[in-house]
């Protein structure tokens, strides 16, 4: 990964990802198809809900006949980890208008943002909205048709779970931990570790008194405070 921050920077960086967003958005179509979506509803939840981990939430409850109401307080639950994405991200864009940084926060993604904290690490602390856009849009078109593509070839497959599509989407975001572990050089090993012990330990006891998405939340945001509490004590 280069330190240069251009439009075609961002692509080239992006690719690696998107690889994944294949996988799992293909996984995503199967599932979607084998639990009775139209390839109509899948393009919807792609391209407006754009949230893989949702995307299968969604879909599951569909297929329950769970109200809308329930659908829509855990979409919001699950994906409400972005607002501390996006908040972390916002900083390396305060120069920029309220139009781009909106733009930015719109097509945001866990393996983007992600993409964005190591190439920070390259680049001295330094973000563009050209590189940054160029990653977003990449990674949001390349999800919303391998989902298409999948529910397509989802006719193929009776049962998606027998060839492990349902572990996709996990499958990636381990990926995506074991690079921020590698790439991060600042903050170390150690620290890193901590915090993550810090947070699974955090929603293993919260999801006794309330729902697991809540719990990810809370968890999430006492793991940062931890974090920060202990950066400080280094």
């Amino acid at each position: 990964m280069s330190p240069s921050l251009t439009f075609r920077t961002g692509v080239r960086d992006v690719l690696p990802t998107v690889f994944g967003y294949i996988g799992v958005g293909l996984a995503f179509g199967i599932v979607a198809h084998t639990s009775h979506l139209s390839l109509l509803v899948v393009a919807g939840l792609s391209f407006v809900v754009y949230a893989g981990s949702a995307q299968f939430i969604i879909t599951s409850m569909l297929l329950l006949h769970d109200p809308l109401s329930a659908i829509f307080i855990s979409t919001f639950l699950v994906n409400s980890r972005m607002i501390l994405m996006s908040t972390s991200l916002a900083q390396y864009f305060k120069h920029e208008s309220l139009t781009r940084n909106l733009l930015i926060g719109t097509l945001v993604t866990d393996e983007t943002f992600a993409l964005a904290m190591n190439k920070q690490n390259k680049t001295n602390g330094k973000l563009s909205f050209a590189w940054q856009s160029a990653a977003n849009v990449v990674a949001y078109l390349v999800w919303g048709i391998s989902t298409v593509v999948g529910a397509i070839l989802g006719g193929l497959i009776a049962d998606p779970t027998r060839f492990g599509f349902d572990f996709a989407l996990t499958a990636m975001f381990i990926g995506l931990v074991y690079l921020q572990l590698i790439s991060d050089k600042h903050l170390g090993m150690t620290l890193q570790l901590s915090v993550m012990a810090f947070v699974a330990l955090a929603y293993y006891f919260l999801i006794g008194v309330m729902s697991q998405n809540f719990a990810l939340l809370v968890a999430t945001v006492a793991g940062c405070l931890f974090g920060m509490e202990l950066k400080k004590c280094r």
